[in-house]
């Protein structure tokens, strides 16, 4: 499929997807978001995307938020529904079996945050921002920023953030535990595709079975979780990853996976 706002490159494995509007900082609308739906859950059934780096074209901004100027001639049934699709959007990042690190190159500000926390885990660079603004437009985050950055902060951090408006820097966003780890900028898009390499040379069945029993676990009781997470430990001892890889392990050579 063509995408008017979204550069798609694929090389041994590892989808590098950007959203492309830098004159609008790469905000998010309804175009966008339905282009962004299309493209992961075509990237989903690709058998040649092992992994995906999601990041934004230029270097202001990852994605600076949603749309205001499309937002603000909304009525409540329209935001509803502009909400629904946001949301849609981050529970398919969430539930594709790949692997998809989000690449913050600078702002990501109240959708684009909630973009990058669909992801499985953030690299960003030196200068990135974060915040979640939309209380000083007098809304609350909808694409589901509230609901993810609770769970993975705690809710105390994400108060402050949500409940304040204000912006915070990669340092503090790092410590607070939104973002893994910092690079300088120059060196994000290498570091991050670097990592998707090393996802995508391993079993990636396990992989996504592993991101499967993460996303669904964290709101199972823990006995449950265990208990999901045996159940898929059982199911890839049916699949020829695990029998190339852990022959390769007692042949004493470099296994080759073929995602089956």
């Amino acid at each position: 499929m063509e995408f008017k706002n979204l550069l798609i490159e694929t090389t041994e494995g590892v989808t590098t997807l950007t959203i492309n509007s830098p004159r609008t900082m790469n905000a998010l609308n309804s175009e966008v978001i339905q282009e962004l739906e299309c493209a992961f859950y075509e990237l989903n059934l690709d058998d040649s995307v092992k992994a995906i780096v999601l990041t934004g074209a230029g270097d202001k901004a990852f994605v600076a938020g949603a749309d205001i100027k499309e937002m603000s001639a909304m009525n409540s049934c329209q935001s509803h529904q502009f909400a629904a699709k946001g949301q849609r959007l981050m529970m398919l990042i969430k539930k594709i079996k790949k692997p998809v690190i989000a690449a913050v190159n600078g702002y990501a500000l109240g959708g684009g945050l909630e973009l990058a926390l669909a992801c499985d885990f953030i690299y960003a660079s030196q200068k990135a921002r974060f915040g979640f603004p939309e209380v000083t437009l007098g809304v609350i985050p909808g694409f589901g920023g509230t609901q993810n950055l609770a769970r993975l902060i705690g809710p105390g951090k994400a108060n402050e953030l949500v409940f304040t408006g204000k912006m915070i820097n990669a340092e503090k966003a790092a410590a607070w535990g939104i973002v893994n780890e910092l690079f300088a900028p120059e060196e994000l898009l290498a570091k991050s595709r670097e990592t998707a390499a090393a996802m995508a040379a391993v079993g990636t069945v396990a992989v996504g079975y592993a991101k499967d029993v993460i996303v669904n676990g964290v709101n199972m009781t823990l006995e449950d979780g265990f208990r999901y997470e045996a159940s898929l430990f059982g199911v890839l001892f049916s699949t020829e990853d695990q029998k190339e890889g852990m022959g390769a392990f007692l042949e004493k050579r470099k296994a080759v996976f073929t995602g089956k």
